[in-house]
């Protein structure tokens, strides 16, 4: 179950120019041709990561990963994370992960995503009532508004289960800044309010590419 779940630096260079360049912008078709998507997400904010995390990342770079199934952004917090589908070591530390058994996003249902509290969802311990969060894929941009934050053990799955209407469910561990193997699971719940289905959209940003890599791959 920990494995479904999932101080302070200035920020700094991620890696050398040569890592960076090995990231493309990777396009994702859908059955209509004209409904493609650049998934991309933002070089990381390192402020609040732990020096561990930032290591683990800039080690993921090296490594080829399967393609992004979205990009969750969090205004409020400045979190723009590539989502991979599956939440293992490696997937975790180069972004946020679906976890296994809930909606997948595009889906209705309850999409529940994993990442850490020393990384990409530290900000989250920010977050509040009313916040927007959006989820990017291929064929739309969906938008929820948190409507629940909560603070479960690590046992307790009923966050994951489907809620009366679709729904986004983010885990991390807690405390944010515990040490050692943190005892609690922080949740935030948001409710679908938007949905923008247009065909034609593609998402450009001014950064490196979510996960494809041209180098040769590593093994983990």
């Amino acid at each position: 179950m920990l494995a479904l779940y999932l101080g302070s630096r200035t920020y700094s260079t991620v890696s050398s120019r040569a890592a960076v360049e090995t990231f493309k912008r990777e396009q994702l078709g859908s059955p209509d041709q004209n409904s493609i998507e650049i998934l991309t997400a933002t070089k990381p904010d390192f402020t609040l990561w732990s020096t561990k995390r930032i290591k683990k990342y800039e080690d993921s770079l090296n490594t080829y990963l399967k393609r992004a199934i979205g990009v969750l952004i969090i205004p409020k917090i400045k979190v723009e994370v590539p989502v991979l589908d599956g939440t293992d070591d490696l997937s975790l530390n180069r972004g946020v992960g679906r976890i296994a058994g809930t909606a997948s996003p595009e889906e209705d249902g309850n999409v529940g995503i994993a990442g850490h509290r020393d990384g990409f969802f530290r900000g989250l311990k920010d977050i509040a009532l009313g916040d927007a969060i959006e989820m990017i894929t291929p064929r739309r941009t969906d938008t929820y508004t948190v409507d629940r934050v909560v603070i479960v053990a690590p046992n307790d799955t009923s966050i994951l289960r489907p809620r009366p209407h679709p729904s986004l469910t983010l885990v991390t561990c807690y405390p944010f800044y515990f040490v050692g193997s943190a005892p609690q699971r922080y949740i935030v719940q948001a409710s679908l309010t938007h949905s923008d289905s247009g065909t034609t959209r593609i998402v450009k940003r001014s950064a490196i590419a979510t996960n494809n890599v041209t180098q040769q791959s590593s093994t983990r």
